[in-house]
């Protein structure tokens, strides 16, 4: 096949990889299309294969991420042409990892060889990289997919990154089985397989039920995002949710979004300080996503402002994000950006990072690990707070993504989490996808988007600590790595 073919097909694989995620969750394609992509890089050169790699990747972003276009355009207030352009480049500078993943494949682990295993490790090593160089972008990870199916047995045990595993071997290990000559690769691919397909018979429950179930309520407000940060109508979105929360909720926890006050508290204080004196006098618990800020001598302002998660009953307690979102929560290079285009100037476009240690959120009576909106993404800080809590309540505002695939990915994203760690999750947006999740990652409820809606729910606390959670990512990475010293080795020997 001539290189131009075999280009069009990755972009093709690439992008056609995001139809096994959330929402359309054709999982069968997730052992498809990375064999397709391992079958392209077949007997090409370094370059040629770095060039695939990139086009695979563009693809797989170009489709699977293409709701940032919205953000930027429709509610950062950037014109159309650079919107786009904005848009693509978001996904050739992320492209990138692919094309160092596969250049690194070729240049040291492909023919002659056990081409498979060099395969395997790399990708999941590149997508642990993913998940912090340059802070990080971790979507789109392979194991997603296989979520709700027999596979995700594993995810208590190695997290995503061993779902993930599982899928890539799978995929290249069938390819590889029908394709190659070698004897002794095709029983060690068989071999495999038949190990892998064990999987679902692994252990379940890594963590046990404590004390009896209890009621929570979620608030979903539907708050027009170009509406949100407009001072004028801060009074009618706070009693928006004063009303609903005073009307239509009698749970002991009662959780609002992200930002669900778009304002300082003392700002917010003349309508939100009935309802949480109330609540006090009930004994009942509210969390809300807030701004904070904090005077800080050594801040070229004086102070810093946060995006919080907070318990504003009782004696109170604060979350600070710890994974901002470039150029939405703030933005580097900031003097020149922001003179660019509206989308570098949106609201709260300034927030702090906190110190690197963050506690969980504490009430009287349990201990609760917070993310906020994207941070739910980063299975290795969930996992670190979620040890030493109760539950898990993650909040966001998609809003910014309007009618895209990006809700239900965050979604499915957080159902991993919540099976990751053995522990049920609260899922609070603005608009949706506002959800309860159990143990299992299985959503218990959830409530229709695009709509003014409270979710009445119940969710049990539990203790222990999952395999995953007790050693975190460092096994599969020590897989990837004896992987790769195989593939590694069986060239040379090869070589020789």
């Amino acid at each position: 096949m001539p290189f131009y073919g075999r280009a069009l097909l990755a972009l093709f694989a690439g992008g056609l990889t995001p139809l096994a995620f959330a929402p359309f969750h054709w999982w069968p394609l997730i052992l498809v299309t990375p064999a397709l992509f391992f079958l392209l890089l077949k007997d090409q050169t370094i370059k040629q294969s770095t060039w695939l790699g990139w086009l695979f990747g563009l693809g797989l972003f170009g489709t699977g991420v293409s709701w940032v276009y919205v953000s930027i355009h429709t509610f950062g207030g950037t014109p159309m042409v650079f919107a786009v352009l904005m848009t693509a480049a978001f996904a050739a500078g992320l492209a990138l990892f692919f094309a160092l993943q596969t250049y690194l494949y070729a240049r040291w682990f492909s023919r002659p060889g056990f081409t498979v295993a060099g395969f395997i490790g790399t990708w999941i090593l590149f997508e642990w990289l993913r998940s912090w160089v340059f802070t990080g972008f971790p979507w789109l990870y392979l194991g997603y997919a296989l979520l709700d199916t027999p596979f995700d047995a594993t995810a208590p045990i190695g997290g995503v990154w061993l779902v993930s595993l599982i899928s890539v071997t799978l995929s290249t290990c069938f390819c590889a089985l029908l394709t190659t000559r070698e004897i002794a690769q095709r029983i060690l691919c068989a071999i495999t397989i038949s190990v892998l397909c064990l999987t679902p018979l692994l252990e379940r429950d890594w963590t046990s039920p404590v004390g009896k179930p209890f009621d929570v309520d979620v608030v979903q407000a539907n708050i027009p995002q170009n509406q949100k940060w407009d001072p004028s109508y801060l009074p009618d979105f706070l009693m928006r949710y004063v009303n609903l929360t005073h009307e239509q909720t009698r749970a002991p926890v009662v959780v609002w979004p992200e930002t669900a006050i778009p304002a300082l508290f003392s700002e917010a204080s003349p309508y939100v300080y009935m309802l949480i004196s109330e609540m006090e006098k009930d004994g009942r618990t509210l969390i809300s996503g807030i701004p904070s800020l904090v005077l800080d001598a050594e801040s070229p302002d004086g102070y810093r402002m946060y995006n919080s998660l907070a318990v504003l009953t009782g004696d109170g307690d604060l979350y600070h994000k710890q994974r901002l979102v470039p150029f939405g929560e703030y933005v580097p290079f900031q003097d020149v950006m922001r003179k660019i285009g509206g989308f570098f100037d949106l609201p709260m476009s300034s927030f702090s990072l906190p110190a690197p240690e963050q506690d969980p959120l504490n009430t009287d009576s349990m201990a609760i690990a917070a993310a906020i909106c994207y941070e739910i993404a980063y299975p290795e800080l969930v996992r670190v707070m979620a040890m030493k809590s109760d539950w898990l309540v993650t909040v966001s505002n998609d809003t910014w993504f309007s009618h895209t695939i990006a809700p239900a990915q965050h979604l499915q994203i957080a159902q991993m989490r919540a099976l990751e760690n053995g522990r049920w999750l609260v899922r609070s947006t603005n608009n949706g996808l506002t959800a309860i999740i159990d143990d299992k990652g299985k959503v218990s409820m959830q409530i229709p988007p695009y709509q003014e809606a409270v979710l009445h729910g119940s969710i049990q606390k539990r203790t222990g600590i999952t395999p995953y959670q007790r050693w975190g990512v460092a096994p599969v990475l020590v897989i990837s790595f004896v992987l790769l010293m195989i593939a590694y080795g069986w060239r040379k020997n090869r070589a020789q």
